[in-house]
């Protein structure tokens, strides 16, 4: 019996083969092989990303040259790590973060005038619907850690202060964290506010020393780390989102100088323009006069928006 009546279909012309369909696979032109396959790919942005990543990642196998267990072992890791994802944990966010890719991603979509404020990540503990507050006011609702004020004005690029400007602010705690990941512990919304500038662009609020602390490094991106020598910290420092009609929005943070883990951020999101001095206050009048009954911590920091 032929193959055309037991397979009930007409062999195809090998004639009228695509291009893409007639080659052969080999080592040299893998690549190649693979990105003519896609020449007939319905978006022409996911052609393009897919060529790139095919490339990047021949490239790679051919640099490395892995074994067959060694392959089948990054395998494994990729499929532990969607294990590991669910409504409240992203590994693979986290897996991109401590490669560095979170915050190139960000850096090529944020390009910004000379002098404008620079982004950072925003990290897994944003929480909308934090409390608008007076200017002034006390983040910090449980009492607990080191007194500081942050100040400081949201300015254009020509340094003229933005009327309007919206801050939303939270960190974490002085044991390193934040009031979701202690429920129960911390009040709701503890360390967290809104506050909106007025005329001069000025910006005040008091709220902890802020600490270092870890990623989550009790799963697959924590064994990546340790294989590779790498600590899970982030050095202490606040978050900012920073919104004003007619600006692009700032997403940052500002950082401690001094923290241990300052020039090792885990997830590559220390940037040099976002260091602010953290200075401890100790004189009597000035602890008087800014309202505390001891020594503080001073931070001060000017934010610059960007026109869109």
């Amino acid at each position: 019996m032929s193959n055309e009546h037991s397979t009930g279909r007409k062999p195809q012309d090998t004639d009228s083969l695509d291009a893409r369909d007639s080659g052969y696979f080999t080592e040299e032109s893998s690549i190649e092989a693979v990105t003519q396959r896609n020449k007939n790919a319905k978006d022409d942005r996911v052609r393009f990303a897919m060529d790139v990543i095919t490339r990047k990642l021949h490239e790679a196998v051919l640099e490395i040259e892995p074994t067959p267990d060694e392959w089948l072992s990054a395998i494994q890791f990729l499929t532990q790590t969607g294990h590991l994802c669910d409504d409240w944990r992203q590994e693979f966010i986290l897996l991109s973060d401590v490669l560095g890719v979170t915050m190139l991603v960000d850096a090529v979509n944020h390009r910004r005038p000379s002098g404008a404020s620079e982004n950072s990540v925003l990290g897994p503990f944003h929480v909308k619907g934090s409390p608008t507050m007076e200017m002034g006011a006390n983040i910090c609702q449980d009492g607990k850690g080191e007194p500081m004020l942050v100040h400081g004005r949201i300015l254009d690029t020509r340094g003229q202060p933005i009327h309007g400007a919206r801050i939303d602010v939270w960190q974490a705690n002085e044991d390193g964290f934040y009031d979701v990941q202690q429920k129960g512990i911390q009040p709701e919304f503890n360390l967290r506010g809104n506050f909106n500038t007025a005329a001069d662009g000025r910006f005040w609020f008091r709220g902890v020393k802020p600490k270092f602390y870890p990623i989550p490094d009790d799963g697959t991106v924590g064994s990546l780390l340790n294989v590779l020598g790498r600590h899970p910290y982030r050095p202490a420092h606040l978050h900012f989102i920073i919104e004003a009609e007619g600006f692009s929005t700032i997403t940052t943070h500002i950082f401690d100088p001094h923290d241990p883990y300052i020039n090792s951020d885990a997830v590559f999101g220390v940037k040099k323009t976002l260091l602010a001095e953290f200075k401890r206050i100790a004189d009597p009048v000035r602890i008087k006069d800014e309202g505390f009954g001891e020594p503080f911590w001073d931070v001060e920091y000017d934010f610059v928006m960007a026109v869109i």
